[in-house]
């Protein structure tokens, strides 16, 4: 990997001054600690790289639902870049919100060997908050919703948050079991959590203090409810091919006017000129919903399968970066992952010292200060990986260019997909491209051993989803 990271040295250089007028607009508040930027993190819930009515990319129009509509989520889009290949760090909810606070994979920790023990080395990593304050020890930090950290209960205070809603998991805001679809006042706890973000905002604010904040929503995860104002409306609206399901729309709608009432309180305090927000789903979408009418296309086309899997419908995402510097309406085709936020807020915090060398993400800012999209995010290894296994269906995916490994050890099955030509995944390219196939492979293998990651099922503690 030395000779990876040597050979495009001098690349990155040229990048570095490509984009240095563009860098210093963003970065040049960090000369001044009192100026220092803020950040907004907004994740939302199981909801799908086609779950809003955004076109995830121009020039696919599948790429958005059919039904849904999400006129603040297309604000977002339209303030800042959307990329076309954002991914979650993982194809459920407890890993990817682990890894998104220290940039690791959850082959690192979830999915260790000795996960028994893991817990102590975790509480050890540095995080956003952590380092935020390292930058600057003016910077205050939130966490507001969703939090679900399962396996060993390690709270948001433990990890370097000054305020928070506490340890809360997905039955705190309506999980499955507790009901629904049906109307509510506060449907997931939307609009509650949407408030005690906006207060913090705007406290920080008065106070001039830096801040950062993640509003974890826990819409559009199952159970299903809403606004009987917001049903009243999508029930009238016209069903597509693949999303036919008022209650679930209503819902979208709901979470939607709740990131819409984030986006209005930033405006209205003068923050969007030095306020980054990243905005992305915490895995892609559920196949099936009960009582969903039936359609003729599958929730998430054209990506394959869904929540869980490590094929794209379980890993592609919506992922949006806004704040200044990046230009408005832009598109990036560069693959991104939520494990580039850490890394890419602390270049653009200031962050002075080395990051650890367990990062696994890189720096997006070649590519967010670059009006089209383009250059390189500089991670250790030129790959993406995603890995799951003990209480789950063994299984690694690795993407490397436009190449796509998928791995399912029960069945030692290897599976080469070209994502440039068949986002589907359906024409399986490993026995045409033998020698892709086992580059990736190798590629694979190697960091798995070096992570020391169980590509095995076993009874250790139940996970949850």
């Amino acid at each position: 990997m030395a000779h990876y990271l040597s050979r495009r040295t001098f690349l990155r250089s040229i990048g570095t001054v490509v984009c240095g007028a563009m860098m210093a607009r963003s970065l040049h508040a960090n000369k001044n600690k009192r100026q220092s930027p803020n950040f907004v993190m907004i994740l939302t819930d199981d909801q799908s790289w086609v779950g809003s009515s955004v076109l995830m990319d121009p020039n696919d129009p599948r790429t958005r639902s059919d039904y849904y509509q999400t006129p603040h989520i297309d604000r977002l889009a339209k303030m800042g870049m959307r990329f076309t290949q954002g991914y979650s760090p993982a194809p459920f909810c407890c890993p990817t919100r682990r890894s998104l606070l220290i940039g690791q994979t959850p082959a690192r920790h979830i999915y260790q060997k000795d996960q028994e023990n893991w817990p102590k080395q975790y509480r050890r990593q540095l995080t956003i908050p952590g380092m935020l304050k390292q930058a600057n020890p003016e910077y205050i930090t939130a966490h507001f919703g969703k939090w679900d950290f399962r396996f060993d209960n390690v709270t948001p205070e433990e990890m370097g948050y000054d305020i928070s809603d506490g340890y809360t998991g997905n039955f705190t805001g309506g999980a499955k079991g507790t009901g629904g679809p049906k109307a509510v006042d506060d449907p997931k706890k939307i609009f509650s959590v949407t408030h005690r973000a906006c207060d913090f905002i705007e406290k920080q604010a008065q106070s001039g203090r830096p801040f950062f904040v993640q509003v974890s929503h826990y819409a559009v995860h199952l159970d299903i409810y809403y606004r009987q104002e917001s049903f009243d409306k999508t029930r009238e609206w016209q069903r597509g091919r693949k999303h036919t399901m008022p209650e679930f729309a209503a819902m979208t709608s709901d979470v939607d006017s709740g990131i819409g009432t984030v986006i209005d309180k930033i405006k209205a305090l003068g923050l969007q000129s030095n306020t980054y927000i990243f905005f992305m789903s915490d895995n892609g979408g559920r196949l099936s919903m009960p009582r969903q009418p039936k359609a003729e296309l599958a929730r998430n086309h054209p990506l394959r399968d869904g929540k869980g899997s490590m094929y794209e419908g379980g890993l592609r995402v919506p992922f949006i970066v806004i704040g200044p510097g990046v230009k408005a309406g832009s598109v990036s085709k560069i693959p991104v992952t939520g494990l580039d936020f850490f890394p890419t807020i602390a270049e653009i915090a200031g962050y002075k010292k080395a990051l650890p060398d367990s990062l696994d993400g890189g720096s997006m800012t070649n590519v967010i200060f670059n009006d089209e999209g383009a250059g390189d995010v500089w991670r250790k290894r030129p790959f993406l990986l995603f890995h799951h296994a003990i209480q789950r269906k063994p299984q690694t995916a690795l993407i490397l260019g436009k190449f796509k490994l998928v791995k399912t050890w029960q069945d030692n099955k290897l599976e080469l997909f070209d994502l440039s030509k068949n986002p589907s995944e359906n024409d399986d390219l490993s026995i045409k491209l033998p020698g892709k196939t086992r580059e990736l492979h190798s590629y694979m293998l190697t960091f798995l051993e070096e992570v020391n990651a169980e590509t095995r099922k076993t009874s250790s503690k139940k996970e949850g989803k």
